[in-house]
């Protein structure tokens, strides 16, 4: 596999390349990277994996070859503190719980400590206290260069040294962000690299699709009109009634939101009625925006920051307008428009259909080498549905096999009798079937569900049955602490049941004895209510392709993949996974489904997986 990315690399070509779990990918990469690779961007999947790469992978190889090369990890600017913002949350005070008032206190020593300002570095603020918001920067709250703490700003810093070193260090989110944005400190990387890998690039279809279109929401809205008021009132209190211009604007986006009456639900344009409330509510919600620009423009040289929530204000109001506006297309892709509704909220989205047409015009000119590396990336050896969703069509594809004994190693049981998925007592019927598993693995599993809905069954029924049968498992669930902190206590327990959803069907690595089942309740296919799916399967269609073999069921392949990859970690690992859907067995798809597995030994009889853990204790 090096030498394969080595050729890519020295060549400036592109290179697909699917490893199995334990081939050594991540090294596979580095050393071609820091031989030849001259410039080298990695983007990776998660925040997590950044850390991981920057802080142990690339100094330990970079030791190994004695390679003189200077490495940077560049992260999204929410992730460093903000001197300005932090100096004026002190001054405001306008923190509201107890918690808030103490990590306040912990953020203001660490900035007088840190190099980096990167909040990961402060481990005693959870990285989801609110607070974090009040004190780092978004590309609407940043003053630029008119701040009075520029020289000393942890982004410019962070952007500087990625522009200086050899290898940097980022994640999808961070990238795509950027080519779409500009706004992350990539745009001034990419003319100088020579070489971009992306590791775990099976998630970059989802990630592109999210920064490729445009969402506008009315929490948007609200936030501006929360800093209008407090700007104005701090720095221009005789120049307007503050509180009345934005009054309506707020009493509108909520009106909007208003427009649907149920908690949650996803609707694309074609589906809100000609006569819904939605409408005349989103005109209602762009005119009273403009009486608020108008103010604001009359007030705007008052001070940097009312100018600064003027644009922002502009750009809403333009993001609204664009949204639905007859005939606009973005560099050749069609889009579908949606809205989302949260019990609180309403977002607008424009997704594109398709993000191959945008990202093969961000691949073209200058010559490099590209490279893009998951151990799911294929169904069955076949690279189509990944080549076709990137627009990395004819690009060289290639497959390296986990060097794992799945055979010896693990178990794959698909229980009988259970109903179909979508019957009404499915989730419990799941948990009676897991249950005796459970037992015989003495704890040591992974629950992994479809939906949060089901995590949350999953939990309350399991709760009772531990209890009723004094079985001495420590739970963990999804929700209940951040995913870092339930891993490490699933780890330490050694005997411990995780229950999570789509968060915890990758990047998760358990090694040992403390992982011996991993549990899926069923085939993870996209909400059959997702409008974008449907778009997609609707434009396939027109094409005379099969959307459910064509899309749906190649994505439900690589996600399952995933899940899958959760049980055998080293070649000492052993264990057995339970797919409790019987789509697997009934339908005439569910073969090309469990030949894209690992190949385990398989079996319907739950006697026979359970005898598996007695072996397994045996041995």
């Amino acid at each position: 596999m090096a030498k394969a990315i080595a050729r890519a690399i020295s060549e400036q070509k592109t290179l697909i390349a699917e490893a199995g779990t334990g081939t050594g990918k991540t090294f596979a990469y580095l050393v071609p990277a820091l031989l030849w690779g001259g410039k080298v961007i990695v983007s990776t999947g998660t925040k997590n994996l950044q850390d991981q790469l920057y802080l142990r992978d690339i100094p330990m190889v970079r030791k190994a070859l004695n390679a003189p090369v200077s490495i940077a990890l560049l992260k999204g600017r929410a992730n460093y503190v903000c001197h300005f913002h932090l100096e004026r949350t002190l001054q405001n005070g306008r923190l509201t719980s107890r918690d808030d008032v103490g990590y306040l206190r912990e953020i203001s020593r660490f900035i007088k400590s840190t190099g980096s300002g990167d909040k990961a570095e402060l481990s005693k603020v959870p990285e989801s206290a609110p607070v974090w918001n009040l004190v780092t920067s978004t590309r609407d709250t940043c003053l630029g260069a008119e701040c009075q703490y520029y020289q000393d700003c942890f982004v410019m810093k962070a952007r500087k040294e990625a522009q200086q070193a050899d290898v940097v260090v980022v994640n999808h989110h961070l990238f795509f962000a950027d080519v779409a944005l500009k706004d992350t400190g990539v745009a001034e990387l990419l003319p100088s690299a020579n070489t971009i890998i992306f590791d775990e690039a099976h998630q970059l279809p989802e990630t592109a699709t999210l920064f490729f279109g445009e969402t506008v929401s009315t929490s948007q809205v609200l936030e501006l009109c929360r800093d209008v008021l407090a700007e104005g009132l701090a720095h221009a209190r005789d120049g307007a009634d503050w509180p009345r211009v934005v009054a309506p604007v707020e009493r509108a986006a909520r009106d909007l939101r208003l427009a649907f009456p149920q908690d949650v639900i996803r609707l694309a344009i074609g589906q809100i009625a000609p006569s819904s409330e939605f409408f005349p509510a989103l005109a209602k919600l762009k005119d009273e925006l403009d009486g608020m620009i108008a103010t604001l423009e009359s007030q705007a040289e008052r001070a940097e920051t009312i100018e600064q929530c003027r644009a922002r204000a502009v750009e809403l109001g333009a993001k609204l307008v664009a949204w639905n506006a007859p005939g606009e297309q973005m560099e050749g892709a069609e889009f579908v428009l949606w809205i989302e509704a949260f019990t609180s909220s309403l977002q607008m989205h424009k997704t594109p259909l398709s993000i191959a047409p945008i990202f093969s015009k961000q691949r073209d000119g200058a010559s490099r080498a590209w490279i893009f590396t998951s151990a799911t990336l294929a169904v069955k050896n076949d690279f189509n549905h990944y080549m076709s969703q990137m627009g990395l069509w004819n690009e060289p594809a290639q497959s390296w096999p986990s060097p794992f004994d799945y055979g010896q190693q693990g178990l794959l049981y698909v229980p009988e009798n259970l109903p179909q998925p979508n019957s009404f007592d499915y989730t419990d019927a799941v948990i009676d079937a897991a249950l005796p598993m459970i037992e015989a693995a003495g704890g040591r599993a992974f629950l992994l569900c479809t939906t949060i809905r089901a995590v949350n069954r999953v939990a309350e029924r399991l709760r009772d049955e531990f209890e009723k049968r004094k079985l001495p498992f420590p739970m963990m669930v999804q929700g209940e602490a951040g995913r870092t902190e339930l891993l490490d206590r699933f780890r330490s327990a050694g005997n411990a049941v995780l229950i999570g959803s789509q968060s915890f069907w990758e990047g998760v690595d358990v090694r040992g004895e403390a992982l011996s089942l991993v549990v899926i309740d069923k085939l993870p296919f996209a909400p059959p209510d997702d409008p974008v799916l449907a778009a997609r399967i609707e434009a396939l269609e027109k094409k005379g392709l099969n959307g459910f073999v064509h899309h749906q069921l190649p994505a439900a392949i690589i996600n399952l993949k995933q899940g899958a990859g959760r049980l055998i970690r080293d070649e000492r690992d052993r264990g057995v996974l339970m797919i409790c859907d019987p789509r697997l067995i009934s339908k005439p798809y569910g073969r090309r489904i469990w030949q894209s597995l690992p190949p385990f030994k398989r079996t319907r009889d739950g006697e026979v997986a359970k005898a598996f853990f007695i072996q397994q204790r045996e041995d």
